[in-house]
């Protein structure tokens, strides 16, 4: 069950018009947190990652299934039945057993899934496998729903990391 502060960030997000993946960064932020605190593991930053993406479906975040193509028949059928669970009105009763075997395999995992490295590796793999034009439509989108104070501390951040080079 994703905390309380948690929906919360993902709820303020679309209330500001933010895309639903942005709504789901805050579920998997989440996760990454409690590998580094040492709630449970991960085997790799994107098993964390699926884990997040998982728990934001469950929770109603509008976040379309992968397409066919990009990954396994299987993925794809657990996030349409991860939406279908977000959908629901009345919850339905989780298997205790079946959890709690999944948190003590999940605790018997690595820490080092979660470590600011790790993640920096999967976000240029994930950003490598994205044409130039696709980045630069993303970084637009993102301009629409920054507001002005947003705007202003990153573009003071871009030119902070600019002068390191």
């Amino acid at each position: 069950m994703p905390e309380q502060q948690t929906i919360e960030r993902a709820r303020n997000d679309a209330r500001e018009g933010k895309s639903p993946s942005t709504q789901a960064g805050e579920f998997v932020r989440e996760e990454f947190h409690h590998v580094r605190e040492g709630k449970h593991g991960a085997r790799s930053p994107k098993q964390a990652i699926a884990i997040g993406l998982s728990k934001a479906r469950r929770a109603g975040v509008k976040l379309p299934p992968p397409k066919p193509g990009r990954t396994s028949a299987k993925v794809r059928q657990q996030a349409e039945r991860d939406n279908e669970r977000g959908r629901q009105v009345e919850p339905e009763r989780v298997s205790r057993r079946r959890s709690r075997a999944t948190l003590r395999a999940l605790r018997r995992e690595g820490h080092s899934a979660a470590s600011p490295r790790a993640i920096a590796r999967q976000t240029q793999a994930a950003s490598l496998r994205r044409s130039a034009s696709e980045r630069s439509a993303a970084a637009q989108r993102a301009v629409h729903t920054k507001g002005r104070a947003g705007l202003s501390a990153a573009g003071r951040k871009a030119a902070r990391t600019r002068m390191l080079d």
